[in-house]
């Protein structure tokens, strides 16, 4: 008897494996020719730009993308009002290295989001290079004082996900003016968070955490070549005058919204799959990469599996998070709401890692369903997005975890990644087509797997 129950559970297994191989293929065939990210990408790109949270480009976003996802099969689109900072970066920022009076170098500067203005005619002082935030405690109030302090820490390079690299560097951009300004520092620049050597420099988001707007200093970040270039000058010139203007300021908070759509699911509509991007973006590029991808990944799926026929049997959500840049008041605000509403998610999918080609996916979930998440490696291994990794998300969704659920991020390959993130050039023309239908296959033949099995009890 129990011969029998291992050949017919091996039959039922080669069974099973079939089906999903045909409809895995057929999603990836239809993301090829039916999909409709490149061309939503376009429009979210090129016709509407930069969407930072707060701006008249991010109010164009929603009423955008819900009028799309209106188009779809959903049964319910709705408006997710939420209350987000906003921030104003003003004319373009300025800065300069004065080696003597006279001999002045100009390099690109950003403001870091949350940043405050200089006066008007800007700020011009000694400049004090730092690797680390634990060495302004070494150098102390004596040294600092009244001086700009420059974080030139670069991302490590031995990491090959680049994420890690980032990880181990960005703390100085978040936490830089907030440290600095206790030792008596005018100002703050940063070495951006890339690992090119270019003239672009990447802006992102700080805090200040509880310290008075009165002491508040401003950041902003420099290029790479204008980071080398200016800690050269100081090797030659410890003396030489740095002169930074810009002119941000932060208004009250602005009213936006969360867009969301939802499939009810045939068998099991209590069971909730979550699928998310976050829609605001910087806004020096046209955040094609930063997050309209995982934006259009996201309306993708009911499209794709409108084109092969294929009625969900869990209720589906895609939900496009407004503020994730510089605050995630979207995310929860979600969490709120779908607690009060006691809102079951099984399973919650974020793309937030760039259009590039997809390598596979990361999951935070216990052991018994990462063990049965790997038997799926099979079935992406024909499309070369089999690398499955325990442990990481997405910032919207992280909220969402529970003793028995799963999350999940989409990992493109991340090499290129940082030459774009929060930069002017993370624009439309960086994204490969081709690659960006994958992503959109991928993250709904994962949707669909965890449609049809659920969770592992």
């Amino acid at each position: 008897m129990k011969k029998i129950f291992i050949i017919l559970f091996f039959f039922i297994s080669l069974n099973n494996f079939g089906q999903d191989e045909k409809v895995i293929k057929d999603i990836f065939e239809a993301g090829f020719t039916e999909s409709k990210a490149y061309s939503w990408l376009d429009y979210l790109s090129n016709e509407i730009g930069g969407r930072l949270s707060g701006s008249y480009e991010a109010q164009l976003a929603v009423e955008w993308s819900k009028k799309e996802l209106d188009k779809l099969n959903f049964d319910k689109v709705w408006l997710q009002p939420v209350m987000v900072p906003r921030w104003v970066r003003g004319p373009k920022e300025f800065a300069l290295i004065e080696t003597e009076p006279g001999v002045t170098f100009n390099v690109p500067v950003a403001a870091l989001g949350g940043s405050v203005a200089t006066p008007s005619v800007g700020i011009k002082s000694n400049v004090i290079e730092v690797k680390s935030i634990d060495e302004l405690k070494l150098l102390g109030k004596e040294k600092i004082d009244g001086k700009i302090v420059f974080f030139n820490r670069p991302m490590d390079p031995k990491f090959i996900t680049t994420f890690t690299a980032y990880g181990t560097a960005v703390d100085q951009r978040a936490l830089g003016a907030l440290e600095a300004s206790k030792y008596g520092a005018i100002g703050v620049i940063v070495r951006s968070m890339t690992l090119r050597n270019d003239d672009f420099p990447h802006t992102g988001g700080l805090t200040y955490g509880a310290l008075p707007i009165s002491k508040r200093i401003p950041a902003a970040a420099i290029s790479t070549n204008g980071a080398d270039k200016l800690s050269s000058l100081l090797k030659i010139n410890p003396n030489l005058k740095f002169l930074l203007r810009q002119q941000c300021k932060q208004l009250p908070d602005a009213q936006s919204y969360n867009v969301i759509a939802e499939k009810k699911g045939t068998m099991y509509p209590d069971e909730v799959i979550l699928v998310g991007g976050h829609l605001d973006s910087w806004d020096i590029g046209d955040g094609s990469h930063d997050d309209g991808a995982g934006v259009v990944h996201s309306m993708d799926l009911i499209n794709l599996f409108s084109k092969i026929d294929y009625k969900p049997k869990r209720t589906i959500r895609v939900v496009l998070f407004m503020n994730e840049e510089n605050g995630l008041r979207g995310s929860l605000k979600y969490k709120e709401i779908a607690d009060k509403e006691g809102v079951n998610h099984i399973f919650a999918i974020e793309s937030d890692a760039g259009g590039f080609r997809p390598l596979g996916f990361s999951f935070t979930c216990n052991d018994s369903n990462f063990l049965r998440i790997l038997e799926w490696k099979k079935l992406f291994a024909p499309y070369f997005i089999n690398v499955f990794i325990k442990g990481g998300s997405g910032a919207d969704i992280s909220n969402l975890r529970t003793d028995y659920n799963v999350l999940s991020g989409l990992r493109p390959n991340s090499q290129r990644y940082f030459d774009y993130h929060h930069t002017e050039i993370d624009t439309f023309d960086a994204v490969n087509k081709r690659e960006l239908e994958m992503g959109s296959s991928a993250v709904a033949s994962l949707v669909y797997l965890f449609d049809k099995y659920g969770l592992n009890d």
